[in-house]
């Protein structure tokens, strides 16, 4: 790549990571949660076990996606925090030196759970069916859901139950890209583009109540050319 071609991107790179922190700083919500059970709808709507059931053992974002979202983490986790891993899978892309002080993970495949090292215990639960977690209030200092949030069909009852067991003042980490299996993607995602789902998950944190003003962050590392990666974060209200 020549030193202008690199300039042009690492320009373009700011300008959107600029973008899409705007979205949420400039962000005006209705009084009223906005969205439509149409919204929320899927092209395929048979039980989601049915379609987990066999396990992935595969990464869903590229490697230069996972380097960017494990420094986001390295930079920003608190030291020895409880953490809660949410539609967790095989590996939850933690730094490898982080010590957490206790990690729980909530996901819908078993076998998938059970080979992620850095889970302390796990559960099976399709939050689809149930969006409750089992765990007391309070219980956790960090949230994280990778990749994710797009599957959702209860966001609102999910992202209430991530207020509900974090401490006050704990920060939850909702990380998305543009790479989904379309079929059981929402469609309210799947007719947005990636500013729009920027706001759709900063909308989710707002209408819980239970939130700071959510912050967006821009983690593609090279734009244009590998996976684009999104953070939105937020921290329980004191």
């Amino acid at each position: 790549m020549g030193e202008r071609t690199a300039k042009a991107q690492g320009k373009a790179m700011n300008i959107w990571g600029d973008r899409a922190a705007k979205v949420l700083r400039e962000a005006q919500y209705p009084d009223t949660w906005p969205y439509t059970e149409e919204d929320f709808s899927r092209l395929d709507e048979s039980n989601d076990q049915l379609f987990y059931s066999q396990p992935r053992l595969v990464y869903h974002i590229d490697e230069f996606a996972i380097r960017a979202l494990t420094k986001f983490y390295k930079n920003n986790f608190v030291p020895a925090a409880d953490i809660l891993d949410v539609c967790s899978s095989w590996v939850s892309h933690f730094p490898e030196e982080y010590k957490a002080g206790f990690v729980a993970g909530i996901g819908l495949n078993e076998l998938e759970l059970s080979k992620n090292s850095r889970l302390d215990e796990y559960h099976v639960i399709d939050l689809q069916e149930n969006p409750t977690f089992p765990y007391p209030n309070d219980r956790f200092d960090i949230v994280t859901m990778v990749v994710s949030v797009d599957y959702l069909i209860k966001p609102l009852q999910v992202f209430r139950e991530i207020g509900r067991v974090l401490r006050p003042g704990g920060t939850a980490y909702i990380s998305f890209s543009n790479r989904c299996f379309p079929t059981k993607a929402v469609s309210i995602w799947l007719a947005s583009n990636d500013m729009q789902r920027v706001y759709i998950v900063g909308s989710f944190f707002h209408y819980s109540g239970m939130f700071t003003t959510p912050r967006a962050y821009d983690l593609s590392p090279n734009f244009g050319i590998t996976d684009p990666l999104y953070m939105v974060t937020a921290n329980k209200k004191s």
